[in-house]
This record gives structure tokens, sequence and C-alpha cells, in this order.
């Protein structure tokens, strides 16, 4: 077995953490069996307690080990989908410990399929409680360096890139009818060709990662213009830009203050990339200010993500737009 893995596999059942790869974002890990190891990653993060984590399992025969009163409908999605980007709320078992739940009576699951994860996962032979690998609230880490500069003195099982970007879809099942809590790496469309026809979230769902108001968010004021605002924007101010449909060259100013980054007109793609690309601006410019996307269905996710990196700043008024620009 890798040295590595080894270690990692010692620290989870030891009670410590570990942060591993998968295929959305890097995840911070705890034996999820394992109150007092799961309390470890809401004070490292600084996570409220009601709010619960994802139990990451190697194989769907676990599931039953978590969940019980399982819908048929579950194994048809997990069958479809996993090992993949693809969370399930179902009611939980008696073993499953409240501070994985946040005290709700619902636990989240998913089988992801990044290698270094399934490796981590097969090995160690439980669940793993791991929501993602940053301070809470913060921009999800889609690199080991990301993790890093998170939480330098971490133990990091280290992998590839991230291949998706955005964190898992989570749906719920919890109730009769399924429901969307939050869109991520696999599509509504997609869902629903299993499935059929999934509702969106309302005030009786269960809490859910990432479903606040606020989430994934810079520590630098960000702002969602569109093309036209971008293009006029006229200030000295060190400006991080974000772009998707134009390049730099159609900017009305393009001072040494500004940096821009162009990201692909796809939304997979645009997806894959937005994290790494926000840490980067974030770490040099004053303000971010990002490119509405579109409003289609494929780029649902995205919109789920800038809409809440942005919350802060969503309705700031003209002449405190002027203010922040100085």
């Amino acid at each position: 077995m890798d040295q590595n893995l080894q270690k990692a596999i010692q620290l989870l059942q030891q009670g410590e953490l570990v942060a591993f790869p998968t295929e959305t974002v890097y995840g911070l890990g705890a034996d999820a069996s394992s109150t007092q190891a799961v309390k470890k990653i809401f004070a490292l993060k600084g996570r409220p307690a009601n709010h619960p984590v994802i139990v990451h399992l190697a194989h769907s025969v676990q599931v039953s080990d978590w969940a019980k009163d399982i819908p048929a409908i579950a194994w048809q999605l997990a069958k479809a989908f996993w090992p993949g980007p693809l969370t399930l709320i179902l009611k939980r078992s008696s073993q499953v410990p409240d501070a994985v739940t946040g005290g709700q009576d619902t636990v989240g699951l998913r089988i992801p399929s990044h290698p270094v994860a399934q490796s981590l996962l097969q090995a160690f032979g439980g669940g793993i409680a791991a929501p993602s690998a940053n301070h809470f609230g913060h921009i999800s880490p889609t690199k080991a360096e990301h993790v890093r500069q998170e939480f330098p003195d971490l133990f990091i099982l280290e992998g590839d890139e991230a291949e998706i970007g955005l964190e898992s879809t989570i749906i719920d099942l919890s109730s009769e009818k399924p429901r969307l809590l939050r869109p991520g790496g696999i599509s509504l469309a997609e869902i629903e060709k299993v499935i059929g026809k999934v509702e969106r979230a309302n005030k009786t769902s269960p809490r859910a990662s990432g479903m606040l108001k606020s989430h994934y968010a810079p520590n630098t004021p960000t702002l969602l213009l569109n093309k036209e605002e971008i293009k006029t924007l006229d200030t000295q101010a060190p400006l991080g830009v974000l772009l998707y449909s134009f390049t730099a060259h159609e900017l009305k100013l393009m001072p040494q203050t500004w940096r821009v980054i162009c990201l692909k007109a796809d939304a997979k793609a645009y997806g894959q990339a937005l994290y790494h690309s926000l840490r980067e601006l974030e770490s040099t410019q004053a303000i971010i200010i990002i490119e509405r996307p579109p409003q289609t269905a494929e780029w649902l996710a995205v919109q789920d993500r800038l809409k809440r990196a942005s919350a802060h700043h969503e309705s700031l008024k003209p002449d405190q737009l002027k203010q922040l620009f100085g």
C-alpha cells in the first residue's frame, strides 16, 4: 500500500482529519462513525454545528448501513450515476451520529469516482464525512495547493486537480417527491431522464451543504455584472475581471491595475476552472467583477455558485458601487 494512503488511513482511524481529492472538489475527511472526529471538521472549518456534512462511501452496498426506508428511485439513481458527483439525501439509520446530520433525521450519501478517493474509501472500509477542505463559506479547493493555503498543517492525500470543479448535485429523496437541493456535476435533465420530474427545494426541505445564501465566496468584494456594464467600467481600482463571452480587447479601459481571466463559453469547462480562477483573482485584486452567466439549464450549477459567491454585494445601489470602485 502507498505510504501516503497508509498514513491517511491511520490518521482517520485515530480520529484525525485528512484532506483528499474527489472529482468535484477536495474534501476534509473524518471517520463518519465517530462523533468526536466529525466535530473536528466543524472546529477546523468554523462550520455551524447544524450544517450537515456528506458521508462518502466506497460501494452502494454500504448505503443500507447509513440509511433506512430507501426508495426504489435511490437505487435507480445509484445505478445511473455512482460512482460520481451525486449526493442522495435519505432517512438516516440509527447509527449515524447527530454531528453528521446537523441533528436532522436525514443523511447525505455519495460515492465519489476519483481513483484516490476510491482507494482511500475502500482501504478505510467505513464512511468518511467530508465537506470541502476550506474555511466555511470560502471558495472550495480544487487543487492540493488550495487546501494548503487554507490549512497549512493538515495532512493532504494528494491527487490531480478536480475534474468537475463544482460540488455534487444534491437530490432529496427523504420525502414523497424528489427535490433538487443543490445543482452540481450532474444536470437536472440527466436526473429527470432516470426518475422523472424533480421539484425544487422549499422551506420544508432538509438542510444540506451549500444551501446558504452566501457561500463559495471570495474574501474580496465580488459583483455579478452584465456584459455591457463591464464594457463601460471606468475605474483605476484594481479589478479582477472574469469573462466568458468576450475578451479584454473589448473593454473600454484595461489599466495595469486590472487582471482579466477569460474562461470558455462552455458550462462544464467554465465550472471546472471557476474556483481556481476566483482564488487567483482574490489573491491579487481588490474587487472581483464576474460576467453574469447565461440563464440556461446547462449553466444552472454555475449560476447557483456565482449567485452565492456574490450575495453580499448583489443589492448595491449605483452610488454604493461608485464608492466601492473609489
